[in-house]
């Protein structure tokens, strides 16, 4: 069903940017879009109520993110939506617009198209969830802007659970990490994959530990600065807006919330969400 378009003229000056997720991994987006937009409210939405989403079905996950946004937009009526996840964007990003023509949503897909133009072995990987690999979405990019490149597509199973647990501050295992990212390492007539596309958001926050343990370096290509500037450019094309400047240190975001969809986010995350400056609220998912 078509929505109605919200009435705009009777929204509060700068609406806020809604940030959605799976799970925590979204957060590291978030960062990065404050770090471009200092004086903009955000919403940051957790569906942690059905993470992890690579264990979902296709429809069914489907139905489920259109349901909650048909909520959420009009609890929240933002200026624009980010999709902090590589799984639902590849999924239901389409849906999504269709379902809700007068809201800017922006994506999440692997940064295939920059890790090809960078590379200089012509060896890259994406590491990403089963879900996220098996889309046909991933493909058509390989085969847009990567047909000249040797792309190994890598459905890490357990990464994103290890990366929430290494976000909580719990002990990880090391060894089952390198078994999760080894494959993306390949050698091919004496070249060497030089490129690592983090394909989902809750990786970035393994960044350190995969520099640690990776076989040999590689970029770990972080899609948040560029996920910042197309927000950016949407605001500016609706609302007129300048783009802003660096974010000042210790900036405070006073009014900018957390919502998840269990209701209930543990004690390790709700001391994560002060962290970020983001008081705790709750839907029911």
């Amino acid at each position: 069903m078509i929505k109605e378009q919200p009435d705009h003229d009777n929204l509060p000056d700068k609406a806020p940017v809604l940030v959605f997720d799976s799970g925590i991994g979204g957060l590291t987006v978030l960062r990065e879009l404050r770090v471009w937009l200092p004086d903009r409210r955000f919403v940051y939405v957790a569906d942690d109520a059905g993470f992890p989403y690579g264990d979902w079905e296709e429809e069914a996950l489907c139905d489920r993110i259109i349901k909650l946004f048909d909520r959420l937009l009009a609890e929240h009526k933002p200026a624009i939506v980010v999709i902090a996840c590589n799984t639902a964007s590849t999924l239901v990003l389409d849906d999504l617009r269709a379902a809700f023509p007068f809201m800017k949503f922006v994506g999440t897909v692997p940064a295939i198209k920059p890790a090809a133009e960078r590379t200089r072995s012509g060896l890259v990987s994406v590491l990403a969830t089963p879900g996220t690999v098996r889309r046909a979405y991933t493909h058509d990019l390989i085969q847009s802007f990567a047909s000249k490149c040797h792309v190994k597509l890598v459905g890490a199973n357990l990464l994103a659970t290890l990366a929430e647990a290494h976000i909580r501050g719990e002990r990880i295992d090391e060894a089952q990490v390198l078994e999760q990212i080894t494959p993306c390492f390949v050698e091919e007539d004496g070249r060497r994959t030089d490129i690592v596309v983090l394909a989902c958001t809750h990786y970035p926050f393994l960044a350190n530990v995969f520099r640690k343990i990776a076989p040999w370096p590689v970029d770990w290509l972080d899609p948040a600065e560029a996920i910042a500037r197309r927000t950016i450019s949407l605001l500016q094309e609706s609302e007129g807006q300048g783009e802003n400047g660096k974010m000042r240190e210790n900036s405070d975001h006073p009014h900018d919330v957390a919502e998840f969809t269990s209701g209930k986010p543990d004690f390790a995350i709700r001391r994560l969400l002060q962290g970020f400056g983001l008081q705790f609220d709750h839907i029911d998912g």
